[in-house]
């Protein structure tokens, strides 16, 4: 796993359980607004079907590093909260950092306990999207270069 997303489930781990929600929510707070070139061409961006709240995302992949951009409202924070995880941990990630990202890294985040196990599942959908689009772009980068 990637140290930036490794520290952050330690961060989680080793905060009480009851403190675990208001940092998700600091997370949350942290999401970075959208560039320029996706608020004017949203539907470059994917939904995901797997959460309940109208979650986007869009990834740019490069030979190097792969960008993740998330549109999550700010009226379903503990998802945005997730979304910003997910930012903080692997943007910039190299593709192969991304696609060695264990699926359920979050179970060891301690989360299961604060929210339902449909949300859960929204957060193993925004981690599957990340890596499906990884591995399509570095297939096409990799045919590109050949």
């Amino acid at each position: 796993m990637r140290d930036a997303l490794h520290d952050i489930v330690e961060e989680f781990a080793g905060t009480p359980r009851d403190l675990r929600l208001m940092l998700l929510l600091e997370f949350a707070n942290a999401l970075p607004p959208l560039p320029d070139h996706l608020v004017q061409d949203h539907d470059r961006m994917e939904a995901v079907e797997e959460c309940q709240a109208p979650v986007f995302l869009a990834v740019d992949v490069g030979p190097d590093a792969v960008r993740l951009y998330f549109d999550a409202p700010p009226e379903s924070p503990t998802t945005r909260g997730f979304a910003s995880v997910l930012h903080q941990g692997l943007d910039g990630a190299t593709p192969e950092e991304v696609l060695a990202t264990p699926n359920d890294f979050f179970l060891s985040m301690g989360l299961e306990e604060l929210v339902t196990p449909l949300r859960m599942r929204g957060r193993a959908g925004m981690l599957a999207r990340v890596k499906r689009r990884v591995a399509g772009g570095a297939e096409r980068t990799s045919r590109e270069t050949s």
